[in-house]
């Protein structure tokens, strides 16, 4: 039996987050059309979008560092050759409180990102274009489907030998 009025489960505690800060933590852009003279005459291009995210805790109580990062690669379809690389670590500083310890590595890997996708989402969109290519739209990204992915990945790893 519960001390809650009406019988009522007890109350689970309040999950808080807020987003202290945003920022580029490194940015890379090569242009190998204009570095190489290549004619754009015969240019299809072919896109692949990889990402990768980090986390960790900093010294502050409660605040994590999240690191989104973003590599798009063009190539010439017809020929292979690269068109341009763009590599994109985008980071956020959080404050989460309120969540089982179990609960904490999934949100980070997968709420937080998920916050700052729109803003890479721009970034990418803003680079590709002013570096004199038809801007790079970022399909919306499954975080879920990419958590679980890596926790797969990292499950096929053969254990580190001691």
């Amino acid at each position: 039996m519960t001390d809650q009025p009406n019988g009522a489960a007890p109350e689970q505690p309040q999950v808080k987050m807020s987003i202290l800060a945003q920022f580029i933590r490194d940015m890379s852009f090569e242009n190998a059309v204009a570095l190489k003279g290549l004619s754009t005459a015969d240019i299809q291009p072919e896109m692949q979008v990889q990402f990768a995210l980090d986390a960790r805790k900093r010294a502050v109580e409660n605040q994590y560092e999240v690191i989104t990062k973003v590599k798009v690669t063009s190539t010439n379809k017809t020929n292979g050759t690269p068109l341009f690389l763009l590599e994109v670590d985008y980071g956020g500083i959080f404050h989460v409180e309120g969540l089982p310890e179990e609960q904490l590595h999934p949100f980070l890997m997968i709420e937080c990102p998920r916050q700052l996708f729109p803003f890479v989402r721009r970034i990418v969109s803003d680079v590709t274009r002013d570096g004199g290519f038809p801007p790079v739209n970022l399909d919306p990204v499954d975080f879920v489907a990419l958590y679980r992915a890596e926790i797969a990945r990292r499950m096929q790893q053969p254990a580190a030998v001691s």
